[in-house]
């Protein structure tokens, strides 16, 4: 390198140095800010963390050559409080409202299912007031949280008892643990799943204490391969709902119903973990029918958990039902406190699970039945209205095709079922699909990459209008 590039180098390096080692200290812009009228009704602290932001902002601009930061002291601190500013103005809450375009109705990173309007009101309603979360009203006693619920659980499965964590995998642990701590739990082979995340029934059977005892092949299991295991250390027989794959071919597996005889002859009780937990027969809804926890009760099964916000349509929660002497002990844990559901939790499951109760037009009320029920000349009479909509937006260059596609049930539920949907797809010969993609992401609308083209799948969508925003395509 030539002498007088590396001077000139080193020269730029230095005036750097000395702009960043100008920049005044914290205090002072904090103090600067304070007086500002765009920033005085902020605490101190927030203050604090908006300036080192600032500050942060301005020394990247600094090493980057692209500053154009005055040199007096006064001045600067005005520079800092004025980021500052544009920072305050552009902080945003980390969790945003985003339009799912995905095809996916149940999308886990999306926040699973929408709730229903008479839930949103009853999150509301606790949010706002004090609420008798553990509180007798008829004799001023300590009461029970899982009163809340227990009855309409209950009466929708059948159960004798019933309680409430904070999710599945919160469930199956506390029930292993409850039921099964030191002791051998028989399970199939082929129903050692994995889902999101990397989550794995074995992992979360070793947390609960319980010894898992494998039987049959990945593919074939048979009831002698049960009957074969049980010994003198066995606490449970185990059934997992595989619901998010499908093993197909020369497969066999052990019916609940052949596995609660199995148990019934040895003094052993059934436990079944069916993960996304239909209250109803989905059919009807136009939906490929999944296990009924109503049925896996009638069936015999002590213990029966599953997810709250998957195909129930309610809130992010484990809900365990079955036998009262089982619920009994799995209440007396002291894990039990630590996976508990807090009282917007309780009070939106509560409202959905009345509503599958009282309503005589679910499929309408519950957001997600509706969404997965929606036919395809529903979602294709949007189609047009927003075609033309994201084509307005995006201008010329860009290409809008209404076409056929396919949705899925999402957070493994019915793996191998798909939806037929109409979508609209966006290309253009000079950006990638992932480059339209990122342009739509920055105005929350959340789309899919199918076929290296871009997809908004509209099976989610009720108003075409939430297409209508600015979209930045250069």
């Amino acid at each position: 390198m030539p002498k007088h590039s590396r001077k000139n180098r080193d020269a730029d390096n230095a005036a750097r140095a000395d702009l960043i080692r100008a920049l005044p200290p914290i205090d002072a812009c904090i103090r600067a800010a304070e007086s500002n009228p765009a920033l005085a009704g902020f605490s101190r602290t927030y203050l604090k963390v908006m300036v080192q932001r600032a500050q942060a902002e301005i020394r990247a601009a600094i090493l980057a050559g692209r500053d154009t930061l005055p040199r007096a002291r006064d001045a600067l601190v005005d520079a800092v409080v004025i980021a500052a500013a544009r920072a305050v103005a552009a902080h945003e809450p980390v969790l945003a409202p985003v339009v799912n375009a995905t095809g996916v109705v149940l999308h886990t990173n999306l926040g699973r299912a929408l709730l229903a309007e008479s839930a949103i009101e009853a999150v509301e309603m606790a949010a706002r007031s004090a609420v008798n979360l553990e509180y007798d009203l008829e004799t001023g006693a300590r009461g029970d949280r899982d009163s809340i619920v227990e009855d309409e659980i209950c009466a929708l499965t059948g159960a004798e008892a019933a309680t409430v964590v904070n999710n599945n995998a919160a469930a199956v642990v506390l029930a292993l643990n409850s039921l099964a701590e030191g002791r051998e739990v028989i399970v199939s082979r082929g129903e050692m799943i994995e889902i999101g995340g990397s989550f794995r029934l074995p992992d979360v059977m070793s947390k609960s204490g319980a010894i898992l005892r494998e039987v049959g092949t990945t593919n074939r299991t048979h009831p002698n391969d049960y009957a074969g295991a049980i010994g003198p250390d066995t606490a449970l027989l185990l059934k997992v709902h595989p619901s998010n794959y499908r093993v197909v071919g020369f497969t066999s597996e052990v019916t609940l119903e052949d596995l609660v005889e199995i148990g019934r002859a040895r003094g052993i009780d059934v436990m079944e973990d069916l993960g996304a937990g239909a209250l109803i027969d989905l059919t009807e809804f136009g939906i490929p029918r999944e296990p009924i926890v109503r049925d896996r009760i009638a069936a015999g099964a002590a213990v029966v958990t599953f997810s709250g916000d998957k195909l129930l349509g309610g809130p992010q929660a484990g809900v365990i039902v079955g036998r009262r002497a089982a619920l009994d002990r799995i209440k007396r844990n002291p894990l039990k406190r630590a996976l508990r559901c807090d009282k917007l939790t309780l009070a939106a499951l509560s409202a959905t699970m009345r509503l599958y109760l009282r309503s005589k037009d679910l499929g309408r009320e519950l957001p997600t039945l509706r969404f997965l029920g929606r036919s395809v000349s529903e979602i294709a009479s949007i189609a047009p209205r927003a075609r033309e909509i994201v084509a307005e937006r995006l201008g010329p260059g860009f290409v809008v095709e209404i076409v056929d596609t396919s949705s899925q049930v999402g957070s493994g539920a019915m793996p191998v079922e798909e939806l037929k949907s109409v979508a609209l797809r966006v290309t253009h010969p000079d950006k990638s699909a992932n480059a339209i993609a990122a342009m739509f992401r920055r105005t929350r609308i959340i789309g899919r990459i199918a076929d290296d083209s871009f997809i908004l799948d509209l099976r989610t969508i009720d108003d075409p209008a939430v297409f209508a925003v600015k979209l930045e395509t250069g």
